[in-house]
């Protein structure tokens, strides 16, 4: 079997998100410019006050309590130094690995392995882990896992997908506001060809674009996860603990009442879906044969 470096994973996997962060920005730039082509300059500037200020507002109250948040919607409890040992050592481990100042730690009621880090930078930063992921994980696993959700804060990942959010967030707005304006504007001015075409093209643009806005952010997320797999590996040097652990939440059977424990909202953070269902296009996680066996080439 080929063996692949994880600093060659780590380079690829964030070259392909600044990628896709830049079809995100021209996504917009294209509504944007459409948008101005149709409408005074004066009335587009105020429709893009007005996205910035109501995306900007959401997404950057969500960002500083991101971590509040995330721990209300599952219920979270601080973890024991003395009932979680096995959880602190492995952390702060991870943590003199990456450099990091140590989290906080929470722990959240599920027989499910699972586990999520939320912040909004490492100073501010949390995990979480199921109690059933604190039973069913070995020392190597655990810290594979732990590893894999302090990448998450060494690369400000929260911080990154705000950055996506805000931007398809605005995307949407405008989308929004540009089709409600079809209704009280008068199409008897719109004379010419061109300004018939532009009018097409913004009404298709408006309805894809947040779409495809969506799709790219969560291939981005996609990309994050690949990424935080390889900088876990870098930080353990032992990249079979995360492919074991990966491999026992795929064999794993969860109820519908365990996964009810989650919140949809936070199922992006998870270091699987804890709902399992959603694949291809539409998943927020890449598939988990694909991550174990890139873990296993490393």
């Amino acid at each position: 079997m080929q063996r692949v470096s994880f600093e060659d994973q780590i380079t690829k996997n964030k070259l392909k998100s600044v990628l896709l962060m830049t079809i995100v920005i021209a996504f917009f730039i294209v509504l944007g410019y459409v948008v101005a082509q149709l409408f005074d300059p004066s009335y587009f500037f105020i429709i893009m006050i007005i996205s910035i200020i109501f995306s900007l507002g959401y997404t950057i109250f969500s960002y500083y309590n991101s971590d509040k948040i995330a721990l209300a919607s599952v219920n979270a409890k601080p973890a024991s130094p003395t009932e979680h040992r096995m959880l602190f050592h492995a952390t702060e481990s991870m943590a003199i690995s990456a450099g990091l100042p140590m989290p906080r730690l929470y722990v959240m009621n599920s027989s499910e392995i699972n586990a999520f880090a939320s912040g909004r930078d490492p100073k501010h930063a949390v995990i979480c882990v199921t109690t059933g992921m604190l039973e069913k994980l070995n020392k190597q696993e655990l810290e594979g896992v732990v590893a894999h959700e302090m990448s998450h804060i060494a690369n400000f990942d929260i911080r990154f997908m705000t950055a996506t959010a805000i931007l398809i967030g605005m995307i949407s707005i405008i989308a929004e506001l540009f089709l409600r304006s079809l209704w009280f504007s008068n199409n008897d001015e719109r004379g010419g060809r061109a300004q018939l075409v532009f009018l097409l093209v913004g009404i298709v643009l408006s309805i894809l674009a947040p779409i495809a806005a969506q799709l790219v952010s969560l291939a981005i997320s996609r990309k994050r996860e690949y990424l935080a797999d390889a900088t876990g590996a870098k930080f353990t040097r032992y990249p079979q603990g995360l492919a074991n652990a990966l491999k026992k939440i795929k064999h794993e059977h969860v109820s519908k009442s365990e996964m009810h424990r989650f919140n949809r909202a936070v199922a992006p953070l998870c270091i699987a879906n804890p709902f399992k269902k959603v694949s291809g296009l539409f998943a927020t996680h890449p598939d988990i044969n694909d991550r174990i066996r890139r873990l296993e080439q490393m």
